[in-house]
């Protein structure tokens, strides 16, 4: 399970799956597989008898669980978190390469793990990387008034606190209304 074509991005896809499961808690399993195909999955794996019902409820579940790391922004209990996640993978890294993709990196029991299994242990792998790279957890809620979106940032600098370009300047035009209003 990879990303065909344009390299492996599990921070996209986790973020837009945590976005979409937060949206509908029951997000029904072709609209998951359909969010699956647009991050690189063969379309032949996840329809039928390959993508059950009983997938999708355990997928929902894990992005359950790695929303709570993504909203997590005390950098020791993200760690502690993905730590965890980590741990029960119970594998260590290896180089995959089936059903026509590139090679690339899996940290599940083997080619046959659950999808539930492969998101979590994948989608661990990826956030860990980032915390590493940025000492810090680099994602989060939008701190925009009225928005919850989850983001993950991948960018140099200050830390992130907004999903998109558009919360952080509508939240900057509110802030600059209400101390002109407070003269």
């Amino acid at each position: 399970m990879g990303d065909r074509g344009r390299g492996f991005k599990p921070l996209e896809r986790l973020v837009e799956l945590a976005n979409a499961v937060r949206d509908d808690p029951a997000l029904p399993a072709p609209a998951i597989a359909a969010l699956l195909v647009r991050h690189g999955e063969s379309p032949r794996d996840v329809t039928g008898a390959a993508f059950t019902g009983g997938d999708a409820r355990e997928l929902r579940a894990a992005v359950v669980r790695l929303t709570g790391v993504l909203t997590e922004t005390d950098p020791d209990r993200a760690a502690e978190a993905l730590n965890d996640l980590l741990g029960e993978c119970g594998a260590r890294p290896r180089l995959s390469r089936h059903d026509g993709h590139p090679w690339h990196l899996h940290v599940d029991r083997g080619d046959d793990a659950s999808w539930a299994e492969w998101l979590l242990a994948s989608s661990a792998l990826a956030l860990a990387q980032l915390f590493t790279d940025a000492g810090r957890p680099a994602w989060g809620e939008c701190a925009a008034s009225g928005c919850s979106r989850i983001f993950a940032g991948t960018g140099t600098g200050a830390p992130r606190r907004y999903c998109s370009t558009a919360c952080a300047s509508r939240e900057r035009v509110a802030a600059h209304r209400r101390r002109q209003g407070a003269r």
